[in-house]
Parts: structure tokens; C-alpha cells; sequence
């Protein structure tokens, strides 16, 4: 089991072998709990997460082109 070390600041390296069996990158959000007196960090694809709250969205297509559209008008009539 690899073993780390806690450096200034509370900060930690996770080893590349940990990393890479993970799929763990640079920027990657990680989260952070205590169970059972344990830390335990688990990786988030925000990706996934984002795609799946767009599918939670009902967005009705026709008011938002309407929307775009008097805004543009709008906008035409300030600049001409």
C-alpha cells in the first residue's frame, strides 16, 4: 500500500501509480469525507454531472427564440 506524506499546509501527494489506476489529472475535483474516522477521497466526473443536469432542464425552444428575437429588435432600434 502506498504511503504519503503530509507536507506543509495540510497538503498531500497522491502517488502517480494511485493517479493513473484512478484516472486522477491535474485540476480534477476530488471529494473529501471522513468515514469511520478514515479520509476517503473519491473522484467527481463534473462532466457527466453537467450533461445531466442540462436533461433536468425544461427550456421551451420557442420562447427563447422569441426572447432573442425582441432583444434583438431592441438592440437594432438603440444602435440604428
Amino acid at each position: 500500500m502506498p504511503k504519503v506524506r503530509v507536507g506543509r499546509r495540510g497538503v498531500i501527494v497522491i502517488p502517480k501509480e494511485v493517479r493513473e489506476r484512478l484516472g486522477i489529472e491535474e485540476g480534477m475535483v476530488l471529494e473529501l469525507n471522513v468515514e469511520e474516522g478514515k479520509i476517503v477521497l473519491r473522484t467527481r466526473d463534473l462532466w457527466s454531472e453537467l450533461r445531466e443536469r442540462g436533461r433536468r432542464l425544461s427550456v421551451n425552444i420557442d420562447d427563447a427564440e422569441k426572447e432573442l428575437d425582441e432583444d434583438e429588435e431592441l438592440w437594432l432600434k438603440r444602435v440604428g
